[in-house]
């Protein structure tokens, strides 16, 4: 099993899929692969748009994609997939979007078999047990929290430190403790920008400059780099 689990597409004041463009292209490697692209998180841009955006970005580092909106049958285009690339946007629209098309089974298995799967924020939170640890607003509702289950573990994507002055709100690592409060056996990742998971077969790594937070119930939140050994996530 392959994966490459990206916190963001967009570092600022970078183009589109900038930063991660490398990684993208040595995961994927040197023969030319056309991948499934699946654009349900978009929801303030059409699938066509975002498929010419994520395109244009993998055609210049040798690669290509089509968009799912393309085929009549969607369980049939991922079970003939070469590889599966799911962009970000709203989680809880892709969530349901997946669940409609009854593909959630036919992407675990696909990427359980050695189909690569490229996930980019919404993207990287349907590679975890549950979309519980995004950080979108839940505009529609899914039929379960539950999406494809390849890791053990939550990321939070995004992952922030910060509490802006006069923000009297919870911070990112109040909402995480309230999770770990109510889901006592689930480490959560905070995956921060600029930041990637790596999985081949049992092997996690963390590429980025930036440390990981890492949450676990009962246990002190902890940093650790990409020099640092992941395994206590699965």
């Amino acid at each position: 099993m392959r994966l490459l689990l990206i916190s963001n597409s967009t570092m600022a004041g970078e183009p589109y899929l900038e930063y991660p463009k490398n990684n993208i292209k040595t995961f994927l490697g040197e023969k030319s692969i056309k991948a499934l692209f699946i654009p349900y998180a978009g929801v303030t841009l059409s699938f066509d748009e975002y498929e010419l955006k994520v395109k244009a970005r993998f055609n210049e580092i040798g690669h290509d994609i089509e968009s799912i909106h393309h085929f009549k049958d969607p369980v049939e285009a991922v079970e003939n997939a070469e590889a599966i690339v799911v962009g970000g946007g709203n989680s809880f629209v892709l969530a349901k979007m997946l669940q409609e098309n009854n593909i959630i089974e036919a992407i675990r298995e696909k990427v359980q078999f050695g189909a690569p799967y490229i996930g980019w924020s919404a993207g990287s939170n349907m590679a975890c047990p549950t979309i519980k640890t995004t950080n979108d607003m839940p505009i529609v509702e899914p039929q379960s929290f539950n999406v494809l289950n390849l890791i053990p573990f939550q990321i939070n994507p995004h992952f922030l430190d910060a509490h802006p002055d006069g923000h009297g709100g919870e911070t990112r690592e109040d909402r995480i403790n309230e999770f770990i409060e109510a889901n006592k056996e689930m480490y959560v990742a905070g995956l921060r920008e600029g930041c990637m998971f790596i999985v081949e077969d049992d092997n996690l790594t963390h590429v980025g400059e930036r440390s990981c937070r890492i949450f676990k119930y009962k246990t002190e939140p902890f940093e650790l780099t990409s020099n640092d050994n992941f395994d206590v996530l699965l």
